[in-house]
């Protein structure tokens, strides 16, 4: 530690050492700086990124959505959708939207459900059994506790290959192996995402609450109207 420095001097103590001067807490009175390398300081600072996020990656909670209407073929690349989710470690909620009078056939959805969970079987457990929340069915599942644990092994093996991988460091031929597979599982997951949100939006399924009651107000009408005309 070097005390209390002019910015010319600190600057110059810098030069002599061939290194930078780099603010690290601008807030702090007076400002603190360090002297060191700022490369190395950005490289070990995208690690450090890097590693958190395959670490975190985990946590997160995918959802699929579906309508009572949701065709076979649809339910069936959404289910696989799910078991990839669950394989990587994550939760995935399901929710079935009611528009118009779809509400009052609700053993649909819960159909679809029952057979989403029948293709699961061996990847998920249930977390929050099939419920009715307005005009929305919700069902949340989790990856079981041996699959968890495995894929939770595999991410601390990548964030540990990404630890060593610094000037100097050689991470291990297997390590090196399991974060090229992680960060590679990670982004099918990032398609699969973009694919399932192409995929709502060509079936008209979307979760803007203003076009939701919209659409339920014009099928309430359209019903309605059949009824008077009959």
């Amino acid at each position: 530690m070097l005390g209390v420095l002019s910015t010319t001097e600190a600057l110059r103590r810098a030069q002599e050492r061939g290194l930078d001067l780099v603010e690290v807490n601008p807030k702090a009175e007076p400002p603190v700086c360090k002297i060191l390398d700022y490369g190395k300081f950005k490289y070990d600072e995208k690690k450090k990124a890097r590693e958190t996020r395959i670490k975190t990656a985990a946590l997160e909670t995918k959802e699929i959505k579906l309508r009572p209407k949701t065709d076979d073929h649809d339910l069936d690349f959404k289910t696989r959708a799910a078991q990839q989710f669950l394989e990587s470690g994550h939760k995935v909620k399901f929710t079935v939207r009611f528009r118009g009078r779809e509400i009052t056939h609700p053993q649909v959805a819960q159909d679809q459900l029952d057979h989403i969970m029948s293709k699961l079987t061996e990847v998920a457990t249930v977390e929050v059994r099939p419920t009715m929340d307005q005009r929305t069915m919700m069902l949340l599942v989790a990856p079981k506790a041996a699959l968890l644990q495995r894929v939770q092994q595999a991410r601390a093996a990548a964030a540990k290959a990404l630890r060593k991988d610094r000037p100097g460091e050689a991470p291990s031929q297997a390590d090196a192996a399991s974060a090229a597979e992680q960060m590679r599982k990670d982004a099918e997951v990032a398609k699969l995402e973009r694919q399932l949100k192409e995929r709502d939006r060509a079936t008209g399924v979307t979760d803007e609450s203003d076009s939701e009651s919209e659409s339920d107000e014009g099928d309430d009408e359209d019903a309605d109207g059949d009824g008077a005309s009959a």
